[in-house]
C-alpha cells in the first residue's frame, strides 16, 4: 500500500487560483481526508487551505464502480501527523503523544471558502476540551519563564488561542487588528496580498519599547499576516521572541519569508 501511496501526485497553488473541476469527493476523517471517486479512493494528511493545482491522478480501484455506484471506502496509511518542528530532531514535542490527538481534532472542509480550498477547520478543535487544553499547555510548556511580556494575537483565530497563553504566561495580550477595528489611535504597517495589499493595526501604547514578545495565530500558510506583525513591533521597539501557530502549511513556504524569526508550530 505505501508503494501506492507514494505515486500519487499533489501539487499545491496559492490561494487565488482556481483549478480545473474536480469531480471526486472528499470525506474527513479525522486528520485524514479521503478522496473518493466512482473508481479511485485514497487518504492524504488534512492541511487547511490547499488548493489542487491539477487533477488527482492515482492507480485505479476494484472494476465494476460505474456511474451512480458507490465504491468501497478504504483507507491508504500514511502514518501519524508530525510536528514540523521535525527540522529540530531534538525536541521533546516530537515524542509527545498529544500532538496525534490535536492533529485529529481538526476537521477539513472541502471547497471552503472557495471551490478548490481544503479548509481545516480549528471550531473542532475547540469542541474538544482535552485537544484544546493540550494545544494550549504545549505552547505554555514552551513560552513560560522565557520573559516574554507581550502576547501579540492576530486577527482572528489568533485573538483565540493568544490569550489563554498570555494569561498561563503572566503576560499581556494585544490584539492585532485589520483596519478601522481599534477604537483609540493605531500605528499600522501595509502588507502585500497576491492580488493588492491590506493592513495590520496596533493601538499606539499598547506595548513599550525593550518587551518581549510572542506573535499568535492558528495557521502559517504565506506568512504574509505574521511577517506583517513581527515588522510593527520591531518598529515601536519590541523584540519578537518567536512566532506560534497551530498548524504549517509547508508547501506555501511562509517560514521562509518570516526570515531569521524562528517559528514553532504543532501539526504540518
Amino acid at each position: 500500500m505505501e508503494s501506492i501511496a507514494h505515486k500519487i501526485a499533489l501539487k499545491f497553488t496559492r490561494v487565488n487560483f482556481v483549478p480545473e473541476k474536480v469531480t471526486n469527493r472528499y470525506y474527513n476523517r479525522g486528520s485524514l481526508v479521503q478522496i473518493k471517486s466512482p473508481t479511485t479512493t485514497l487518504t492524504t494528511p488534512s492541511s487547511r487551505n490547499t488548493r489542487l493545482f491539477s487533477p488527482i491522478s492515482v492507480s485505479k480501484g476494484a472494476a465494476g464502480a460505474g456511474a451512480g455506484e458507490e465504491p468501497e471506502l478504504k483507507t491508504i496509511p500514511i502514518g501519524d501527523p508530525v510536528s514540523s518542528v521535525d527540522m529540530a530532531p531534538h525536541d521533546p514535542i516530537l515524542k509527545d503523544e498529544r500532538i496525534a490527538g490535536i492533529a485529529s481534532a481538526i476537521r477539513v472542509i472541502p471547497d471552503f471558502p472557495k471551490s478548490g480550498i481544503m479548509f481545516q477547520d480549528i471550531t473542532t478543535l475547540l469542541l474538544d476540551p482535552k485537544a484544546f487544553k493540550d494545544t494550549i499547555d504545549l505552547f505554555v510548556e514552551r513560552y513560560k519563564d522565557k520573559n516574554i511580556s507581550v502576547v501579540a494575537g492576530i486577527e482572528a483565530r489568533g485573538f483565540i488561542f493568544g490569550p489563554p497563553i498570555a494569561l498561563a504566561i503572566g503576560a499581556k495580550f494585544v490584539p492585532m487588528r485589520k483596519p478601522k477595528k481599534l477604537p483609540g489611535e493605531v500605528i499600522s504597517e501595509e502588507y502585500s496580498l497576491e492580488y493588492g495589499t491590506d493592513k495590520m493595526e496596533m493601538h499606539v501604547g499598547a506595548v513599550q519599547a525593550g518587551e518581549c514578545a510572542l506573535v499568535v495565530d492558528d495557521l502559517i500558510a504565506t506568512g504574509g499576516t505574521l511577517t506583517a506583525a513581527i515588522r510593527l513591533l520591531e518598529r515601536v521597539g519590541v523584540e519578537v521572541f518567536e512566532c506560534a501557530c497551530v498548524i504549517e502549511l509547508p508547501e506555501l513556504k511562509g517560514r521562509e519569508r518570516l526570515g531569521d524569526k524562528p517559528l514553532f508550530v504543532l501539526v504540518s
